[in-house]
C-alpha cells in the first residue's frame, strides 16, 4: 500500500513539475515591438514612450512594449511589410506610406494647401480604415504632427525658385506631381538617409515639420527655411490586424485606453514642439527664414492647383469634392 501511495505522490509531483514551464510561459508578458523612424525627442518619439508607460501600467504588466526609434529596427520602406508579416506589432508611419500598398486614396491628403481643418479630415481618413484592414493592417488612431515647411540651399519664395532642384519626397504620387509641377526633380528617399543626402548635396532640399527638422538637425546642413505650411504631416498608428484581434479582452481594452491617451498626448505635444522648434531653429542663426507674403502664397496655390485637377482622374472628382468639404478647403476662383 505504501508503495502505491509513494508512486501516486511521485506521479502527481511529476505532473506538477511538467506544468511549471507551461505556467511560466503563460505568465510571460505579450511583447509589442513599436518601431518608428524619428528621434526619441520628436513628438512621435515622446508619444511612443508615453504609450509604452501607459500600456504596461494599464495591463498590469501583461504587456511589454519595446520602442525602437531612429529606424533602429526597420527603415520606413521596410516597416509596413514587417508589420504585415507580424515581425513588428506597432508603427506610426505617415499616411503617405499607404499609396505603395495599393491604397491610393490616402494620397489625396497630400494635395497642397488642402488640410486647413485637420480634425474633420481625420474623420475622412477613418472612413478608409477598411481598405487598410484588407491589407492586414488595423489603424487604431491618427496623429496630427502639424504643417510642413521647406528647407533648401537656396531661397524658396516664388514657385519658379524650385526649378531644377532635387527635392526629397515620400513615395506619394501626389507629392511627385507637386514637385514636378514646381519644376523640381523629385527624389524618393528613406527618412534615415536624408541628413547625409542634404549634407552631401545628393538632394537640394526637403519639406517636413519643424520638430523633425530640429531633432534631425536638418537645419545644420541647409541654408534657407520657408514657412510655407503647404501640407500637413499625419501619422497613422497602426497594428497587425491578426495580432490585435487575437488579444484577450483584458489586454485589448486597456491598450485601447493607452492608445486614446497617448493620441491626446501626441497632438498636444506636437503643437507645442513644432512652435518651439521654429523658434529654436531661428535662434540658432544657422538658417535664413522666409515667411510667405499673401501675394507669394497665392502664387504657390495658383501654381499647384493643376495638381488638384490632375488628381481628379486618379481619385475621382466626387471623392476630391468630399475631401474638400471635410477639410474645409475652398479652391481659388480662376
Amino acid at each position: 500500500m505504501r508503495r502505491y501511495l509513494l508512486a501516486a505522490v511521485a506521479s502527481i509531483a511529476a505532473f506538477v513539475t511538467a506544468l511549471l514551464p507551461m505556467a511560466a510561459v503563460a505568465q510571460q508578458p505579450i511583447i509589442i515591438k513599436f518601431s518608428h523612424v524619428v528621434s526619441p525627442d520628436a513628438p512621435k518619439g515622446k508619444a511612443a514612450v508615453h504609450f509604452k508607460e501607459l500600456a504596461e501600467k494599464y495591463t498590469n504588466g501583461k504587456v511589454k512594449v519595446e520602442v525602437y526609434p531612429n529606424s533602429s529596427l526597420y527603415k520606413d520602406k521596410e516597416e509596413l511589410e514587417a508589420l504585415q508579416l507580424g515581425s513588428v506589432q506597432l508603427l506610426a508611419p505617415s499616411i503617405s506610406k499607404f499609396g505603395p500598398l495599393g491604397i491610393k486614396e490616402f494620397d489625396v491628403f497630400d494635395l497642397p494647401f488642402l488640410m486647413t481643418d485637420d480634425a474633420r479630415a481625420r474623420q475622412m481618413m477613418a472612413n478608409l480604415n477598411k481598405k487598410l484592414e484588407g491589407k492586414g493592417i488595423s489603424p487604431v488612431a491618427y496623429w496630427d504632427n502639424g504643417a510642413h515647411v521647406y528647407t533648401c540651399n537656396k531661397p524658396l519664395v516664388w514657385p519658379d525658385d524650385f526649378r531644377g532642384l532635387k527635392m526629397r519626397i515620400q513615395g506619394s504620387k501626389v507629392l511627385d506631381a507637386v514637385a514636378r509641377e514646381l519644376g523640381a526633380i523629385p527624389q524618393i528617399m528613406a527618412f534615415s538617409e536624408l541628413y547625409q543626402a542634404l549634407q552631401t548635396g545628393v538632394v537640394d532640399g526637403e519639406d517636413n515639420v519643424p520638430s523633425n527638422i530640429l531633432t534631425q538637425k536638418f537645419y545644420e546642413v541647409q541654408k534657407h527655411l520657408t514657412v510655407s505650411y503647404h501640407g500637413r504631416l499625419t501619422y497613422a498608428l497602426v497594428t497587425n490586424k491578426k495580432f490585435w484581434d487575437q488579444l484577450p479582452a483584458d489586454v485589448r481594452e486597456p491598450l485601447t485606453r493607452a492608445v486614446k491617451e497617448s493620441t491626446d498626448f501626441f497632438n498636444t505635444t506636437a503643437e507645442k514642439d513644432n512652435a518651439d522648434a521654429l523658434e529654436k531653429i531661428k535662434a540658432s542663426g544657422k538658417i535664413e527664414f522666409h515667411n510667405l507674403t499673401d501675394e507669394q502664397k497665392r502664387a504657390w496655390v495658383a501654381k499647384l492647383m493643376p495638381v488638384h485637377k490632375e488628381m481628379q482622374s486618379r481619385f475621382g472628382k466626387d471623392f476630391i469634392d468630399k475631401i474638400y468639404k471635410a477639410s474645409g478647403f475652398v479652391p481659388p476662383q480662376s
